[in-house]
Order: structure tokens, then C-alpha cells, then sequence
């Protein structure tokens, strides 16, 4: 089956706002339970599993929160590594050089509005 048959609608395009809060979605790995967040930057949608790439701890300050104050980066709430919202990579902190694990993401219409959808692979599905 193709990506774009299992894609998950995540939210309806304009509750992702740029360097805003972002949408949490439970997913399942070979490890267990896991969770995959969407944030919106420079007017693109971002998808990536909700774990620092330093330690395996959730990113968002609150829930939802994964912007610095500036909106211009991601930042791990537990150690302040820095992650690049369109890359995933971390340009500061603990785990320099190292990423987020990304997740496909497409905006596309629908019959209620442009919507934001996931993509899931074979090693990150919806929980």
C-alpha cells in the first residue's frame, strides 16, 4: 500500500503557525510507544519523533511547546540542545551535529480545508 493511502491527517493547515505550538500524535516503534510531533517554519509543515537526540527524552517544554523563545529554533526542554526546525539538526548544545529523526509530512486540500498530513513508514506508525 502507498504512503499516500496510510497518511494520517495530523490538523487542518492554519493550526500550525510558524514558530507556534505543534501537534502531538502517539506513535509505535520497535522500542514500544513513542510520540511524533508537527511544527510549522517558514511557512512549511515538520514532522519528527518527539526524542532528543542526546537522551531519549521528550523535546516539549509544555506540551506542544518545542519552539525556543525566538521561534526560530527547536529546543530540547531537559538539556537546551538546539535543533534547525527544517533539518531536524542540532546546530547547539549537547548533541551537535547529531538529528532529530524526521518524519514525511504533506500539505495537501481536502474537502473541509488544506490539511496537514503524516506519511508513516514501516518504522514509525500511528499508535
Amino acid at each position: 500500500m502507498s504512503e499516500a493511502a496510510n497518511a494520517v491527517r495530523v490538523c487542518a493547515s492554519d493550526e500550525l503557525v510558524d514558530g507556534g505550538a505543534g501537534v502531538r500524535l502517539p506513535a509505535t516503534e520497535a522500542s514500544g510507544e513513542a510520540v511524533v510531533f508537527f511544527v510549522r517554519y517558514d511557512g512549511k509543515p515538520y514532522g519528527y519523533l518527539n526524542r532528543c537526540a542526546h537522551v531519549p527524552m521528550e523535546l516539549d517544554w509544555n506540551e506542544g511547546q518545542f519552539f525556543e523563545s525566538s521561534g526560530l529554533y527547536l529546543m530540547c526542554a531537559t538539556h537546551g540542545a538546539i535543533y534547525e526546525p527544517d533539518s531536524g539538526k542540532c546546530v547547539g548544545g549537547p548533541c551537535r551535529g547529531a538529528r532529530l529523526r524526521a518524519v514525511s509530512v504533506e500539505e495537501r486540500d481536502t474537502p473541509e480545508g488544506r490539511a496537514v498530513f503524516w506519511l508513516p513508514d514501516d518504522a514509525l506508525r500511528p499508535a
